[in-house]
């Protein structure tokens, strides 16, 4: 009979956390769903820089230019 005491605890120990995480009114689904949109924003964001520092680079303007020089 230890394993349905366990599966008891288990249970309890779940609905404990569902109601610490659920306290503000906010469900996960909610949540996560915002998170997302950020994440989404963020990433956006992110490849419009890139695709306008690649056409930058392709008109060749304004970059730093690194020059080597052999010394011997």
């Amino acid at each position: 009979m230890t394993r349905g005491n366990q599966r008891d605890t288990d249970r309890a120990r779940a609905q404990a956390r569902k109601d610490k995480y659920s306290k503000d009114g906010k469900s996960n689904l909610k949540t996560a769903e915002s998170d997302a949109e950020k994440l989404r924003a963020k990433q956006a964001a992110a490849d419009a820089r890139k695709a306008a520092e690649a056409a930058k680079q392709q008109t060749g303007g304004g970059g730093v230019v690194k020059q080597k020089f052999d010394v011997k």
